[in-house]
């Protein structure tokens, strides 16, 4: 009976305790191994970001090419506002950084033309041919178009990825995506620049106005995100992490309310000089209508001259304007003809019927 308490200890032993010896000693090389893992599939959904830019860049030909010249330039913007080796090679260069140029197909180019500064939406996000139909109206029009892909753009590699400075100097990217376009274009009109946005693309807009006043005779902003203090806290920490990643702003908007302030439209509203229009939706999925409604109210604080829209629960939520229905197309209408009276396209649109006849003939 000893003997057989003795090998019973011994298989407890070898059934317990020796897997948890052996777990112990190689803990280290599995976390390693896992983290190798997780950097492999971090890298793996950059490259396939890249991929799927180069793919949607073919699309833009094939989609606007029959009535825009479609360019993609190299340019640069303000260094980096955060250096991960402050005295490394190449600090405080100017970041580099793509930018579309669509100019319609049927301008004389002994003329000028009003330019458009067009700034995508998304996080980390991309100017993709989602908007496709809108440059199609915009080239009707004869404008002129730059669309940035500012520091933080998605499709050109996690180095680029990990610049993101949101309503910082991403902000400073898109200027000079302007500044580019009359250094470099004979036939755009300096006196008619315009810059559109949805979405984030609405916050560098209105940052733009605010910080550049005198370079911009007009501004729309749709949906435009208006306080990050306010987004923070109904959003989920997925969405919070974007924001406190040590490349980015490293802290949470209680450990640093001052910075998220700077970043946000409603905290720079009486910055305001420019003729502004402003559209919002009640049933946004995306951005709270709560945040444009305290924007609207902080421009009306500040004894600002600025022309809103709030729309009640249109269908597409937060691309409610964005899509190709009666609807939106109506709406778009009324952004075209309050930008154009201010920037003078030679062809403005009078309807939506002669948008659908040329645009979705």
């Amino acid at each position: 009976m000893k003997m057989y308490n003795v090998f019973l200890s011994l298989i407890l032993i070898l059934t317990f305790f020796v897997p948890i010896v052996y777990s112990q000693n190689n803990g280290d090389s599995i976390k390693k191994d896992l983290e190798s893992l997780k950097k492999y599939d971090e890298n793996l959904e950059h490259r396939l970001d890249v991929l799927e830019k180069e793919i949607d860049d073919i699309l833009w030909f094939q989609r606007v090419g029959d009535v825009a010249f479609i360019d993609k330039i190299f340019m640069t913007g303000p260094p980096k506002w955060k250096e991960k080796n402050p005295t490394g090679q190449g600090a405080g260069n100017p970041v580099k950084f793509w930018s579309y140029i669509f100019i319609p197909k049927d301008i004389d180019f002994d003329k000028k033309y009003p330019l458009i500064v067009f700034p995508h939406g998304g996080v980390h996000s991309n100017f993709s041919t989602y908007y496709t139909h809108i440059i199609k109206e915009l080239m009707h029009q004869q404008y002129i178009v730059v669309a940035a892909e500012y520091r933080g753009s998605t499709g050109y590699g996690k180095e680029h990825y990990e610049k993101i400075d949101y309503g910082g100097l991403e902000v400073e990217d898109v200027d000079a995506s302007r500044l580019y376009m009359l250094d470099n274009y004979d036939f755009v009109d300096a006196d008619r620049v315009g810059i559109i946005g949805w979405s984030h693309g609405g916050l560098i807009t209105l940052m733009n106005l605010f910080n550049h006043s005198d370079y911009y005779k007009v501004g729309y902003a749709g949906v435009p995100v208006s306080d990050l203090i306010a987004r923070m806290g109904y959003k989920d920490q997925d969405y919070r992490d974007l924001y406190e990643a040590d490349y980015h702003i490293g802290k949470s908007a209680d450990e640093d309310v001052k910075e998220y302030r700077r970043r946000s439209p409603v905290w720079n509203a009486d910055k305001l000089q420019t003729p502004l229009l402003i559209h919002t939706n009640t049933n946004d999925e995306d951005v709270n209508v709560l945040e444009v409604e305290a924007l609207i109210n902080a421009l009306k604080a500040s004894g600002k001259d600025f022309e809103y829209e709030i729309f009640k629960d249109l269908p597409g939520g937060h691309s409610f304007n964005r899509l190709d229905t009666k609807k939106a197309l109506e709406i778009r209408l009324k952004v075209y003809k309050f930008i154009g009276k201010y920037l003078n396209p030679p062809k403005p649109f009078k309807s939506v019927d002669e948008i659908r006849k040329v645009i979705y003939r």
